[in-house]
């Protein structure tokens, strides 16, 4: 007798089929790791994963946002309450040092920030769901995103197109990697989750010449170091204490320069992060004046140019509730914790702007394993027994939601 007859309860269903898909999902994960794309050139991954659903019978849209792919599940009464799980599918330029068998074949392009597990646990839920489909009502909208690394994300792009809409979901749920956290558990938070992300890009410009000369030349350098500074009060000065904000600059470079030479210009990139929506946009303003101010009193000039990144992350509170509950009850509550808030930035945060959203943290560190590397560093990897849990959890918690239907 099948093991999936003997289960009692829809959990125990859920909770089978997870164990039997285990190693089909594995699979799926180390095809994805091998032939990781960039954002925004995920063609074969779309393929692929249009494949996937083809072959469980499961209709789709391919080629939203150009490589997104958009699966529906309908239960039993073909209709009813609507709910999404998003699952995130581009990799990033990183070159990877991990001698394993599913090493990435694509010399300098790695899946260093999990989304291939992402995938292929949402391609997991996707078969739990199509299996008991006679067992629930209302629809299941799978959305597999392109381009979450790189501005203005396929997040914003697909919604621009309406990934949203016919049907509309009520709610969201995404799950992401978490190395710091050990297999078998989640976290969470409630409320504000996630910065906001600006990009700066910042020239500022004078006059260049010989560096023993100084008074024939208006010197971009110094007049950088000042702006550098006097930015950090917009921080410590400017914003409320209680408003988590981050600014950093990673980059510097003059053009022209040398150890006795003055530069005409100087190039800055940074970024600005908080979690305050109307605030951010007072800095930016703040920010720009400050720097174009100080350039022109030291007799240069600045071009302080943003570019409007990834919103604040927002967990609705009611929905992140009922998330965590229900994940206790599949996990066991000691499997679930609290979780702090991050400056990080993800493009899960525009749907979050659109409808109650939920995103939580999946644990695939395993210390014993040597699996501890950081995400976007050309070591991580995960502990494969995540697999199991991910698709598992994903699958019960859009169950649970429509039941409540």
């Amino acid at each position: 007798m099948n093991a999936i007859n003997t289960a009692t309860t829809l959990k125990e269903k859920v909770q089978q089929l997870a164990k039997d898909i285990h190693a089909d999902v594995i699979a799926v994960r180390r095809h994805l790791h091998e032939n990781p794309e960039l954002s925004y050139k995920e063609e074969e991954t779309g393929r692929y994963i249009a494949d996937q659903l083809e072959a469980m019978g499961i209709p789709y849209e391919h080629g939203i946002a150009d490589n997104g792919v958009v699966g529906l599940i309908r239960g039993r009464d073909g209709g009813g309450k609507v709910i999404a799980l998003r699952a995130d599918i581009d990799a990033l330029p990183i070159t990877e040092a991990n001698e394993v068998p599913y090493k990435s074949k694509n010399e300098g392009i790695m899946h260093a920030c999990g989304h291939d597990v992402h995938t292929a646990s949402l391609l997991g839920a996707a078969r739990i769901l199509n299996t008991l489909k006679d067992e629930f009502g209302g629809t299941i909208k799978l959305i597999f995103q392109p381009a979450e690394e790189q501005l203005p994300g396929g997040a914003s792009i697909m919604i621009k197109e309406g990934v949203l809409e016919n049907p509309k979901p009520e709610n969201i749920i995404g799950q992401h990697v978490h190395p710091p956290l050990e297999v078998g558990k989640i976290g969470m938070k409630a409320g504000q989750y996630m910065a906001s992300a600006d990009e700066l890009y910042v020239t500022v410009k004078g006059k260049g010449g010989h560096g023993a000369l100084p008074m024939d030349c208006i010197d971009p350098v110094v007049i950088t170091a000042h702006i550098i500074t006097a930015l950090q009060q917009i921080v410590s000065r400017n914003a409320n204490p209680g408003t988590p904000c981050v600014l950093t600059f990673g980059h510097i470079a003059s053009t022209g320069g040398a150890t006795n030479v003055i530069p005409n210009e100087v190039k800055l990139k940074g970024t600005f992060r908080t979690m305050d929506e109307t605030w951010r946009f007072d800095a930016h303003q703040r920010m720009k004046k400050m720097a174009e101010s100080i350039a022109e009193g030291m007799g240069g000039s600045c071009d302080f140019d943003i570019q409007v990144g990834y919103p604040v992350l927002y967990n609705h509170e009611e929905l992140t509730q009922k998330v965590r509950s229900r994940a206790e009850a599949y996990l066991g509550k000691e499997n679930v914790v609290e979780l702090p808030i991050r400056m990080t930035a993800e493009d899960f945060a525009y749907y979050s702007q659109e409808m109650p959203a939920c995103f939580y943290r999946l644990g695939t560190g395993n210390p014993a394993k040597g699996i501890i590397s950081p995400i976007h560093t050309n070591r991580f990897d995960v502990d494969e027994d995540c697999l199991a849990l991910s698709t598992g959890l994903m699958a019960w918690l859009a169950l649970q939601e429509l039941e409540e239907a």
